[in-house]
């Protein structure tokens, strides 16, 4: 096991060694596309609050489009980045890597995939824990119980087949066959990929912290080192985790389901 971890580490090492040096290269261009998210997903919140009393259909169209852009420009800014792994030598616009409709409409059906898939994770476990109600032990307990490992289920599979967006862009895969794609590569890969998760999140879990001691000014800059840096290399860094994953990924064919879950 400690060996597993140590390699684990490594394999963290260099995809974040190496996305620093593509995002360090290239920063502009990805934060701009970084900021873009940012800016989108606040006016959303912004037009929701002033809209909100003025006509709910209005409101309901309003969300739809930002939703619509903040997932176009995410699409974008994986393909920009496939861009500058396979053909850092060329220049290419951030215009040409504007997703198709079909991408788009690809990513969409998957999200309500991975809704599902998420739901019946929780599910699952609700029902596992119906029959202890009969064994005598208090009924808060068994909730407590069920609600914290049904929370552990969704944590897992959310990392397992989140990585369904990276198929879509790059291997032009259908909405399911992307899910089962990416939990066919996760597998055996989780540990690493929490690791990773775990590096690029630190700084949100230090200004989280930061926050709660009320020390307003470093989590300021905390939230400013955050939002500029650690964002843009977050989204390289998983994209290159994607592209490590596929080239050791050993799999013939179209994977399924039951053999790829644990």
């Amino acid at each position: 096991m400690i060996e597993f971890l140590k390699e684990s580490t490594f394999t963290v090492n260099e995809v974040i060694s190496k996305a620093w040096g593509v995002t360090k290269r290239n920063y502009f261009s990805i934060a701009t596309l970084c900021f873009l998210m940012f800016i989108t997903s606040n006016a959303s919140g912004l037009m929701a609050f002033f809209l909100k009393d003025v006509n709910m259909g209005l409101s309901i169209l309003m969300a739809f489009f930002f939703v619509m852009f903040y997932f176009t420009i995410n699409l974008s800014l994986f393909k920009y980045i496939f861009h500058l792994l396979d053909d850092a030598e060329h220049e290419v616009s951030i215009v040409s890597t504007i997703p198709s409709r079909k991408h788009i409409i690809r990513f969409l059906v998957a999200m309500l995939y991975f809704a599902a898939c998420i739901v019946g994770v929780y599910t699952v476990v609700i029902l596992v824990a119906f029959p202890f109600i009969y064994t005598g032990i208090q009924m808060h307990i068994i909730t407590n119980i069920a609600i914290s490992v049904g929370i552990v289920a969704i944590f897992i599979t959310w990392i397992r087949i989140s990585f369904f967006p990276f198929f879509i862009i790059d291997k032009d895969l259908s909405p399911f066959l992307s899910i089962k794609f990416s939990l066919a590569t996760t597998k055996g890969n989780f540990t690493k990929i929490f690791l990773l998760l775990l590096v690029l999140g630190g700084f949100h879990l230090l200004y989280l912290f930061v926050s709660y001691l009320q020390w307003p000014i470093i989590a300021f800059f905390i939230n400013i080192l955050s939002s500029f840096i650690i964002v843009p290399l977050s989204s390289v860094a998983l994209t290159i985790a994607y592209r490590k994953m596929m080239s050791e990924y050993k799999g013939e064919g179209e994977p399924d389901i039951i053999h790829n879950l644990v």
